[in-house]
């Protein structure tokens, strides 16, 4: 039987929210199309089965038909295949979606299935979000960078104390600016870190590493880790990241000159998840600072923080698989919860791998 005539869909597939499209892997032909890949591209099956791979792809798009061909070719043979594709629709407006290629037989014929979805929002949202955090990180290093020097400058050269305390003070606010920055940049790094970056670690020791990093920086304090019960968990910069921020924050907001901070490791009583608990005896972490971290509302001056610790700790562990949690006394004390997938221990029986770096 004929390619084409073997190769129809089944009427069912015209209910589907995604497109669905037929291929011959040799010709790169459209044998048939449901109705959401028709919308999606402004044709229809049978306009689609008469035009190239080129006439709806767009013109400034970087990848050719060649390319498209070949990821059929591929797929025929058992490879499924999934990218990303910039068509341009009949009435000519350019829109991006995500392709999954997959061989299917129909009477002992075979040919490529294509899954279509319009990630058009998504994809765009994504690049501008990129852009914006790379103009800011770099703003704000920038700017910072400038206004330190001239502070400096100020400072050396001021006739008078009302001058050197108002130097003083902008000094300050600039190295604010610059821990901004770093934030921002950690931000961007646990979002777009990439599994394989990962190195799976005896939970405890994981901790340990950070919490000795933190204590040599800021020596003032004291920080006690606990192990509840031996665990493993996959970690990167993301983790180091959000655990620095924890354990920083609880040292430097602390009003004592001798800062205490425990943290305790061990399973989650409810999930059995690795959680990791890092507390404090500071004043509670303002309402304001817990609520902007889920709350999609316009942020104010007289509504936030000033500084961006917070999000930092929930995006790297969100983007662990874990969540983050709050818990805050009505007198002193805060704690801090890290909740992250556990990790069976390395089939080679090693102790610990080594931490990331």
């Amino acid at each position: 039987m004929p390619l084409q005539q073997a190769s129809e869909l089944p009427s069912e597939y015209d209910t589907l929210q995604v497109g669905i499209g037929l291929y011959d892997p040799d010709t790169g032909t459209v044998l048939d199309a449901n109705e959401r890949l028709e919308a999606m591209l402004g044709y229809t099956a049978e306009e689609l089965s008469e035009h190239a791979i080129s006439e709806y792809t767009a013109n400034t798009y970087a990848y050719s038909e060649t390319d498209f061909r070949q990821r059929l070719r591929t797929a025929v043979t058992g490879d499924p295949q999934q990218f990303t594709w910039r068509i341009k629709r009949a009435d000519g407006e350019l829109i991006w979606t995500q392709i999954h290629l997959s061989r299917q037989t129909t009477a002992d014929t075979h040919c490529v299935r294509a899954e279509v979805r319009d990630i058009t929002d998504y994809y765009e949202t994504h690049h501008r979000a990129e852009l914006f955090w790379r103009l800011l990180r770099h703003n704000l290093r920038n700017e910072a960078t400038i206004i330190g020097g001239n502070t400096d400058r100020i400072r050396e050269h001021a006739q008078n104390e009302t001058v050197r305390e108002a130097s003083e003070t902008v000094a300050s606010r600039v190295e604010k600016l610059g821990s901004m920055a770093v934030s921002v940049r950690e931000i961007e790094r646990a979002v777009a870190q990439s599994e394989t970056e990962r190195v799976r670690r005896h939970a405890t020791k994981a901790v340990a590493s950070v919490a000795a990093d933190v204590s040599s920086v800021h020596p003032e304090g004291t920080i006690t880790v606990d192990e509840r019960e031996p665990m493993w968990v996959s970690v990167d910069e993301a983790f180091e990241h959000a655990l620095t921020h924890a354990l920083e924050n609880a040292i430097v907001h602390s009003e004592t000159a001798a800062p205490s901070v425990e943290v305790s490791v061990g399973p989650s009583p409810n999930t059995g998840r690795v959680e990791i608990r890092i507390s404090d005896t500071n004043p509670p972490i303002p309402d304001n600072e817990i609520d902007a971290l889920s709350t999609p509302a316009e942020i104010t001056s007289t509504s936030h923080g000033s500084g961006v610790g917070l999000f930092v700790m929930k995006w790297c562990v969100e983007s662990l698989g874990g969540e983050i949690k709050f818990e805050r006394s009505d007198s002193r004390g805060n704690t801090v919860y890290f909740y992250l997938p556990p990790k069976a221990q390395p089939a080679d029986g090693s102790v610990d791998p080594g931490q990331p770096r």
